[in-house]
């Protein structure tokens, strides 16, 4: 039977508050575009265009063989969950007991929203960078919290400064969240700037969310774990995952590593909604935390090939653009066009089958920016940048 206009009205009510005050993903909203359009190069989709490492597929393909598909513990196999302890004390020094202080997840996604609902109380604040990825402020707002921005700009390489943060706590304030190498701008934190923001959250008992999904991606510089920082790792939970460094984005598995009490939090949480990752993934992620470390190498070398060609393509044809240091993002400024970062997107989408998404996607400070994901082929993106040339050439001032 159709739907009539009272009929709809009635719906509409039963919706929670919650979920009204969320706003559509920036990115997945324009990329509805895309559907049915043919010879587009897409700069958009942060995914890499490899396929998963065969021995890492063809392990999860031989543990269905042998009927590995029953549930895990809730907090991931043990097996599981002893090589990544093993993996992060070895890469970066900071040791967590894999019996109490790991939570395997369903992407860094179910990780960031677990962490969310296991320390926000309702009205709490969470601070944040803008531009940020597009998850933050709505995990927080399910979590019945409330974001706070700090906006970070392109002359400071979109880091965040510690003064900056402090500015904004109060009261409320319950935790910090930051996540570099960064979604959108590639950005990379300095040590010394995150020593200062730990500093900051053990004086005023803040806990730290440290996102590093983008950990093993950077270009010439070490990435510093904020948990190894000095003290703390007793105030941070730090989410990663296998999907960005692994080519592993479909798999969906991800993790979370903290102090035994907020694991113990997040697990009540996940046990109710997830029960275990899926098993055949978390077999998948043995694999690669045991052999896959030439494979990560390798993806690595080839994004800076890729990361370089596009920066200084980028800025040859009128788009100045900082060079990003992680992630596998170039983040362009688009504002010689004198349009916006989503009319931008649109008329390059429209008219060059080009796609990239909206800077404004990721908050108001990246607006007159655009993302381009250079997690493709060189060759197509030699291609998308003689489009833009046209384009720019076509609408520059």
């Amino acid at each position: 039977m159709p739907v009539n206009a009272n009929n709809r009205t009635k719906l509409s009510q039963v919706i929670s508050e919650r979920a009204r005050r969320l706003s559509p993903s920036g990115i997945r909203k324009f990329f509805d575009l895309l559907a049915g359009m043919e010879g587009v190069i897409s700069l958009g989709v942060g995914e890499p265009d490899y396929a998963t490492p065969w021995h890492i597929s063809e392990a999860a393909v031989k543990s269905l063989e042998k009927g590995y598909t029953m549930y895990t513990s809730n907090y991931g196999m043990p097996e599981l969950r002893e090589l990544l302890s093993r993996h992060i004390r070895e890469k970066y020094g900071v040791e967590y007991d894999p019996y109490g202080e790991v939570l395997m997840t369903v992407g860094v996604s179910e990780a960031l929203d677990l962490a969310m609902r296991a320390i926000v109380n309702p009205g709490d604040e969470v601070i944040m960078t803008d531009p940020h990825y597009v998850a933050y402020d709505s995990c927080v707002v399910l979590a019945e919290g409330k974001p706070v921005k700090v906006p970070t700009r392109e002359e400071d390489g979109f880091e965040i400064d510690a003064a900056d943060i402090e500015a904004r706590v109060s009261p409320r304030t319950k935790a910090i969240l930051i996540g570099y190498p960064a979604n959108p701008t590639g950005a990379v934190m300095p040590r010394e700037k995150l020593l200062a923001i730990a500093e900051l959250a053990r004086r005023r008992n803040l806990i730290v969310i440290s996102d590093e999904i983008y950990a093993r991606l950077t270009y010439g510089v070490e990435h510093t774990c904020f948990a190894s920082l000095p003290g703390a790792r007793d105030f941070t939970i730090l989410l990663g995952g296998f999907s960005k460094a692994y080519a592993m984005t479909g798999w969906r598995i991800g993790y979370a590593l903290a102090p035994k009490e907020i694991i113990a939090a997040m697990t009540k949480i996940h046990q109710y909604t997830i029960m275990s990752a899926p098993t055949p993934a978390q077999v998948a992620a043995i694999e690669a935390l045991k052999n896959g470390e030439a494979d990560v190498l390798a993806m690595v070398a080839d994004y800076d090939r890729r990361r370089k060609v596009i920066v200084k393509g980028l800025n040859e044809i009128g788009l100045p653009c900082f060079e990003p240091k992680g992630a596998f993002y170039a983040f362009p400024s688009i504002r010689a066009t004198g349009m916006s970062s989503e009319e931008f997107s649109e008329k390059l989408l429209m008219e060059e089958k080009v796609a990239v998404v909206p800077g404004s996607a990721f908050g108001q400070c990246g607006e007159g920016y655009v993302r381009c994901c250079y997690a493709t082929s060189l060759a197509e993106i030699e291609e998308a940048l003689e489009r833009m040339s046209r384009f720019v050439k076509k609408y520059r001032r």
